[in-house]
């Protein structure tokens, strides 16, 4: 071999060695935002627009001392009415109930939590405040420069064709530069669901307002069969925020709220007064167990798999091969419920976990039957035992 072509074959190989080095030494893909569906605080369900700096203060400290954190709450999101005018150079200004936005979101991050944001597509929000119509440009720029780590962007009074208005928001998110998670809102109008995630949303509300009332929780949560093939990590459908310790429903139905939330792969943004909830709000909102279902990696979105009058099933996969399942008696009076294994797809032997009550309820043959409270739940975990 010549000498020239020996070097030349040298040199050859020390770049793709060099380069097979290159390729096993670069970072791994960041994961996607949203990987599991967002979980944390919202204003509007309990303050609407008496919301304030200091109440948003207040729920940061509590969602730490609380334990929520732990349990893995983490952004702190300012509903509507944060809004002042906008400056001679179009650049949005927060009111008077909010003196400096970027103070605000250091004190969120110092906690150790993420900061979140509103605003709409339109000239003004539902509640008469700024939007960000014309804007979206500086509008990105300024939440990228106060530390914005979540956008809630609500139709209100955009016109026109909603694919490329919320694209233009989101395209102007990327190009300034911080992970922003990238929430649509627009009451499941046009079938969103099915372009949400082309538009860069990570969820999209797939219902109108929730209300702390039974009947309307009950409306939106168990509507939402069928979607579940449109949900998966760092995509999800939204059926809005809980309303669990406001007050107008019992503990049985906040429970039941809860459940079908997390079967629901929902994210879980609570909408009440972190600061005063009581003992028993608490216990549901960081039962471990039960956010486990709603943060399960596979990210598999539940779906019904029974109905008998007022009583339903509901079934989500999980990662690990077992089974979440609800029992829910929508009805009036304490009716038993039955799931046949054969329904939700595990073998003739299953054992049963309680996961509100944590404990296990042992091995059951073809089906598990349970007395269900009138607006209540049996929630459990089922995991095949005939394959062992």
């Amino acid at each position: 071999m010549k000498r020239n072509q020996l070097f030349w074959l040298t040199g050859l190989f020390l770049l793709l060695a060099l380069s097979a080095g290159a390729s096993l030494l670069a970072p791994a893909e960041e994961p996607p935002l949203a990987r599991t569906p967002p979980m944390g605080w919202n204003s509007w369900n309990h303050f609407e627009c008496k919301v304030t700096d200091a109440v948003v203060r207040a729920q940061a400290d509590a969602m730490v001392s609380s334990g929520m954190k732990a349990a893995g709450y983490a952004y702190i999101n300012i509903d509507d009415c944060w809004q002042g005018e906008r400056d001679a150079q179009g650049m949005v200004r927060s009111n008077k109930n909010f003196p400096d936005m970027k103070a605000l979101g250091d004190y969120i991050h110092g906690k150790g939590l993420k900061f979140g944001i509103y605003s709409s597509p339109g000239p003004k929000t539902c509640a008469g405040y700024e939007g960000s119509f014309g804007h979206e440009e500086q509008d990105a720029q300024t939440y990228a420069a106060w530390g914005v780590d979540y956008l809630k962007y609500d139709w209100c009074s955009a016109k026109g064709e909603q694919i490329p208005v919320y694209k233009k928001m989101h395209d102007a998110l990327i190009r300034a530069g911080r992970p922003i998670v990238y929430s649509l809102c627009q009451y499941g109008r046009e079938r969103v669901w099915a372009w949400g995630a082309s538009v860069g949303g990570n969820l999209w509300r797939t219902t109108g307002d929730i209300t702390d009332d039974y009947d309307r929780m009950v409306v939106i949560g168990f509507g939402q069969n069928g979607l579940e093939r449109f949900a998966g990590p760092g995509h999800w459908n939204d059926p809005d925020m809980l309303e669990v310790g406001n007050g107008k429903m019992s503990d049985n139905e906040y429970r039941t709220h809860m459940s079908q939330w997390c079967l629901l792969a929902a994210p879980l943004l609570s909408g009440n007064d972190l600061s005063t909830m009581s003992p028993a709000t608490l216990a549901i909102l960081t039962n471990s167990e039960v956010i486990d279902v709603d943060q399960d990696a596979a990210g598999i979105q539940g779906h019904r798999v029974s109905e008998e009058g007022p009583l339903q099933v509901w079934m989500k996969p999980l990662a690990d091969g077992s089974k979440a399942v609800g029992l829910f008696n929508l009805g009036t009076s304490n009716m038993a419920i039955t799931v046949y294994f054969r329904e939700i797809g595990v073998g003739e032997s299953a054992s049963v976990r309680d996961l509100w009550d944590r404990k296990d309820l042992g091995t059951f043959q073809s089906s598990f039957t349970a007395t269900v409270a009138r607006h209540g739940v049996v929630f459990i975990k089922v995991k095949n035992e005939s394959a062992r």
